[in-house]
This record gives structure tokens, sequence and C-alpha cells, in this order.
């Protein structure tokens, strides 16, 4: 694998993972449960749930060619069932459904109350990032020799490791990025990011289709 390639996949899982994850619409969530914290606590419950989101996606990234192996699914119908979640969860996220506000006012005792749940699963690490990360894992497994194999899998880590790191950045400053964007903000913002997981989405579909074709 080239080092153009090697960015290219990174910069691939990236751009996937951290529309899908969206830790700006996941500030508020975090700021009101952890509401009693102090700050040390709050900094271990944004670093121990992108830990989780981290640890949860390369588990299926080591795994998932053999799921895909062991129920017998193509990469193709993989990929369109992958852009049909994200382009499902882009459509939830430009037309947000009313739902009970009651989860934001659970108040937690400390960090690993919700660091895996509700935080790396589902709003950082949920089927839709477990769904990329297993259509990019099943196309690395395509490459054909062991030495690219197993760099386009350390390429893939490092391109989750990145996104868990960049959702600990807004999280760990989650009260600055709230006061900065406001509400109106972070709902333009989530917007934007659904816009772009439609788009993913289609492509993901469209280019399954005319592969099968």
């Amino acid at each position: 694998m080239e080092p153009s390639q090697f960015f290219s996949y990174m910069l691939l899982v990236v751009g996937a993972l951290i529309p899908i994850a969206n830790p700006f619409s996941t500030a508020p969530m975090f700021l009101s449960l952890t509401a009693n914290f102090d700050k040390a606590e709050r900094k271990r419950a944004a670093k121990l749930s992108c830990v989780y989101m981290f640890l949860l996606l390369t588990t299926f990234l080591v795994s998932g060619v053999f799921l895909l192996s062991f129920f017998s699914i193509s990469l193709s119908s993989l990929r369109i069932a992958g852009g049909l979640i994200i382009g499902y969860l882009g459509f939830r996220m430009l037309f947000p459904p009313q739902t009970d506000q009651q989860n934001n006012s659970i108040k937690a005792q400390d960090a690993s109350d919700i660091a895996f749940v509700p935080l790396a699963m589902p709003m950082l690490s949920g089927p839709g990032s477990i769904s990329v990360v297993i259509a990019i894992a099943a196309k690395v497994g395509e490459l054909e020799t062991s030495k690219e194999l197993v760099l386009g899998y350390i390429t893939v880590a490092c391109g989750i490791a990145i996104s868990a790191f960049i959702c600990w950045l807004v999280l760990s400053a989650s009260g600055k990025v709230v006061r900065f964007l406001g509400k109106g903000g972070i709902d333009a913002m989530t917007k934007v990011m659904g816009f772009f997981l439609i788009c993913i989405g289609v492509e993901l579909v469209i280019s399954s289709i005319t592969k099968l074709f």
C-alpha cells in the first residue's frame, strides 16, 4: 500500500465515522448526564467513552470479515445495507422525530455509569458506525498480500483512533462547544452532517448496485 492510499483510507474512515458519531450533537447530552460531576470526573467520562468507542469498533474491524463469511453475506449486500442504514440516520438527523427528553435528565453517579451506555453505544459507535467499519474491513480483506492486509487493518484502526480522539476533544470541551454554537448552531451542524450522511449512503447503494450489474 502506497502512502497516498494509506492516507486516503484513513481519511475515508474518519470522514465516514465523524458524521455518524456526531460528537457535537452528543455534547449537550454529555453535559446533562455529567451535571453532578466535577471537572476531573467529566474528563474521565469523556476519555472512557471514547476508549470504549475505539475498542468496540476495532473489535468489529477484526471480526467483521469472519462474520461476513459465517453468515454468507457478500460485500455488495453489506454495502447496500450499510448505505440504507447511513441514509436512514441522515434522514433522522435532518428531520429529527419528537423524542422523550427523559434520558437527558438522568444523572449518573460516576463516569463508568455512562461511559459505555449510552455514550459509547449507541451515541458514538452505533449501528451506522459498525456498518461502516465492517464494510471497510471487508474491502481491506480483498487486498492480495499479507503485508498489505496487515497494513490495511492498521490504517483503518488509525482512522478509528483519530475519530475517537476527535470525539474526545469535542466532549472534553463540550461546555465551550455548546456555549459557542448554541442550540441553533448544534441543530444546524446536525442537519449539515445528516445531509452528508445521506449522500454517503446513496453513494454506497449506487456503487454497490452498479457493481452487481
